[in-house]
């Protein structure tokens, strides 16, 4: 299935060129999609974790995706050859429950975060593993990350960039005031807990991988059972990925 940012100049002429070249009967078994890293989270929400992904990269960073880097026909023949090798991740699941006593459950394919609705600082109490880290942390949010989407809002918050490939949560907060938690990395069968202390007051909201909740109580984040599988090139390497993506100035 090609599915195409439609916002995306660069995507919807892909897409058209491919569809000229590919055989009308094209089954490869994945869902290719064509667009940025914020176009590839949103194709997960929206059709599920049946098949893997496969995406080509017409946006930015497209730490997600595969780069364009060679002549359309050898694109044509990698996709009909199917050279590529698929990869599974596990999704976050954090049950958020609202002010108002709802109760509501995301899957994060990079990560969960929460911020502050207004002027005032948020104020959230954080505990891993039942264990009390902090009582009251002013600050601007905290993110709860993958490792696959520790490059993305974590690091610009702060977080270590992760490889994609280590079995791990990143905690990290959102310009910290008082006091300066730093970000912790802990394993993969950890439990996140996140409360919105003075919520009337100090409103926060919670994105998972870009879908908004808003006036949240709290959040429970662990890995859940579901996972994506995520298709890349055979002759992709993550760790030149991360290097040349994210850690090179």
């Amino acid at each position: 299935m090609l599915l195409v940012d439609p916002r995306n100049p660069k995507a919807t002429e892909l897409a058209a060129r491919l569809r000229e070249l590919l055989p009308d009967d094209w089954e490869p078994g994945v869902h290719l999609v064509l667009g940025g890293d914020g176009y590839m989270l949103r194709a997960v929400a929206s059709q599920g974790l049946d098949r893997p992904f496969l995406g080509l990269n017409c946006g930015h960073l497209g730490f997600l995706m595969n780069d364009l880097e060679w002549p359309l026909e050898e694109l044509v023949e990698r996709l009909l050859a199917q050279r590529w090798r698929t990869f599974r991740f596990p999704l976050l699941e954090s049950t958020i429950t609202t002010t108002a006593g709802e109760s509501v459950t995301e899957h994060s394919m990079n990560d969960i975060y929460l911020q502050r609705e207004s002027g005032h600082a948020a104020r959230l109490r954080l505990t891993v593993d039942g264990r009390e880290v902090v009582d009251s942390l002013g600050c601007d949010g905290l993110v709860v990350a993958t490792a696959l989407g520790s490059t993305a809002y974590s690091f610009s918050a702060g977080g270590t960039p992760l490889h994609p490939r280590i079995p791990a949560m990143l905690v990290t907060p959102i310009c910290p005031h008082r006091p300066r938690l730093s970000p912790v990395a802990l394993p993969p069968d950890s439990r996140v807990v996140v409360q919105v202390l003075s919520a009337g007051h100090r409103p926060v909201s919670a994105m998972a991988d870009g879908r908004q909740v808003a006036s949240v109580a709290e959040v429970d984040v662990r890995y859940g059972e579901d996972a994506v599988e995520v298709a890349w090139f055979e002759d992709h390497e993550f760790t030149a990925h991360l290097i040349d993506k994210i850690l090179k100035p």
